[in-house]
């Protein structure tokens, strides 16, 4: 089996990649040597990293808690959405750990609950932004957080390792309902934005036609907020096509229609959001991640510093530098940002995408929170007169490639790389990076000017060796 976990989770098109089959040897494998047992860590099962002890594949895992494992299962609006979940509810039921299938909720709401309610894993059944033909499967351990590289490998290789009638040591599981979840993040949404108030305030939000479709326009009408929505009427197949943080020319059209003071886009799964202002600008995640840093610095409940990953544009890093706020850069992916927030002891991380973190809400991206935090954030100013930072111009060319891996170890790219980041030195930067999931090398340069940006980008793209025609 070629690499299973890529950036966020399994993922690829259901039925042919991400399969019934696959799906239920997950759910034995995440039972099995995926997840942490309450009050200890689980005992290595099969596959882990070099220099840990192993167990043969199958092996139960010790638990330092009574009872069986008890897992949370939530999707999104996909119509593969019911049949991956209950497969990998039996392959988990199967391995004897209770499941409890939430149904349709925002991914956060599985942070949120498996952390607050004592579930040893969440499973998430969301291909996020991707067309509906797609489908994923992303895992939460017992404190919210998706699961460290190292357990990715090792359920990665008991999928592929497993017998057929290893089990938890315990009778098999059971599958139940699990009620009220959309109203567990609600309640979570009150507690932490109670005090902020949008009465005679209009927002436009375009739910994707995915798993925000509930919970967001409750949340902001909670706060007072007059709601106009588009993309709330989910029928399995019209997840993310054409609305959604993607495809932002949809709330910009409704923000113009009913002359909304502001819109938001959420994606599909619910755990990132762009937001546009009443002139129909869009503002992506390193925007308002700037609005949020400095409103909480200047509120002094910013601790630390914030973390972003490599994509973040340069303008933010000098926005932050200009407020005296420390920036921490990590791989992309919202977990490696998690990590990072985890380790320095901050509170307020995210990407350029959208995803957009604050650990005292909850350990994930969540769409939902990051637009009601922009709210609190501009105190009733207009986005359209934000200042926080000033984005440079930014060029990105995902070019195809035989061997990434290769081309990223190429001594000849590594020097032209280094000479193009020194010619933008103080004013832009160049990133190189090999996609996770596929044989393309993205370049991307940011400059004072989209000419000299592309032309950098264009003199980088010459300087690959293998490349192919797309």
């Amino acid at each position: 089996m070629s690499r299973l976990f890529g950036t966020d989770g399994v993922r690829g098109r259901a039925g042919a990649v991400l399969t019934a089959e696959l799906a239920l040897r997950l759910g034995r494998a995440a039972v099995l040597g995926g997840i942490a047992s309450r009050g200890g860590a689980p005992d290595p099962v099969g596959p882990g990293p070099a220099d840990a002890p192993t167990a043969a594949p199958g092996t139960p895992v010790a638990r330092s808690g009574a009872g069986r494992p008890r897992v949370l299962v939530v999707r999104d609006t996909r119509e593969s959405g019911p049949m991956l979940e209950a497969a990998f509810a039996a392959g988990a039921s199967a391995s004897g750990a209770d499941v409890h299938l939430a149904g349709v909720v925002p991914t956060p709401a599985a942070a949120i609950i498996v952390g607050r309610l004592g579930f040893d894993l969440a499973a998430v059944v969301s291909a996020s932004h991707n067309p509906h033909g797609d489908n994923g499967i992303k895992l939460f351990g017992p404190d919210g957080r998706k699961l460290p590289d190292a357990l990715e490998e090792r359920v990665a290789g008991l999928v592929e390792e497993l017998p057929d009638d290893a089990t938890h040591g315990t009778d098999i599981g059971g599958v139940s309902a699990f009620h009220g979840a959309a109203e567990d993040h609600l309640r979570a949404l009150d507690e932490r934005f109670g005090d902020l108030d949008l009465h005679g305030v209009r927002v436009a939000l375009d739910c994707a036609n995915g798993a925000t479709s509930v919970v967001g326009p409750e949340a902001f009408r909670r706060r007072g907020a007059e709601v106009v929505v588009l993309a709330d009427r989910p029928d399995g197949r019209n997840i993310n096509a054409g609305v959604g943080s993607t495809h932002p020319g949809a709330v910009q059209a409704l923000v113009a229609e009913s002359g909304a003071a502001i819109g938001f886009a959420f994606d599909g799964d619910g755990d990132r959001v762009l937001a546009v202002d009443a002139a129909g600008r869009a503002h992506d995640g390193d925007e308002l991640l700037a609005i949020m840093a400095r409103h909480l610095h200047a509120a002094g409940r910013l601790t630390g510093g914030v973390a972003v990953t490599v994509m973040s544009n340069y303008g933010f890093h000098a926005a932050m530098a200009d407020a005296g706020i420390p920036v921490e850069t990590t791989p992309v992916g919202d977990r490696h940002v998690v990590a990072a927030l985890d380790e320095r002891g901050w509170s307020l991380g995210g990407e350029q995408s959208g995803h957009l973190i604050e650990m005292g809400f909850a350990p994930s991206g969540d769409g939902v929170a990051a637009a009601l935090l922009l709210m609190e954030s501009l105190a009733g100013a207009p986005l359209a007169e934000s200042s926080a930072m000033e984005r440079l111009p930014q060029v990105l060319i995902n070019v195809p490639v035989a061997d990434r891996d290769g081309v990223m170890a190429d001594p000849a790219v590594l020097e032209a790389v280094a000479a193009a980041d020194a010619g933008l030195a103080g004013r832009g930067r160049v990133l190189v990076r090999a996609s996770g999931t596929e044989q393309l090398v993205r370049v991307m340069a940011e400059a004072p000017t989209q000419t000299e940006a592309r032309e950098v980008c264009e003199a980088l793209v010459e300087r690959l060796p293998g490349r192919v025609e797309a």
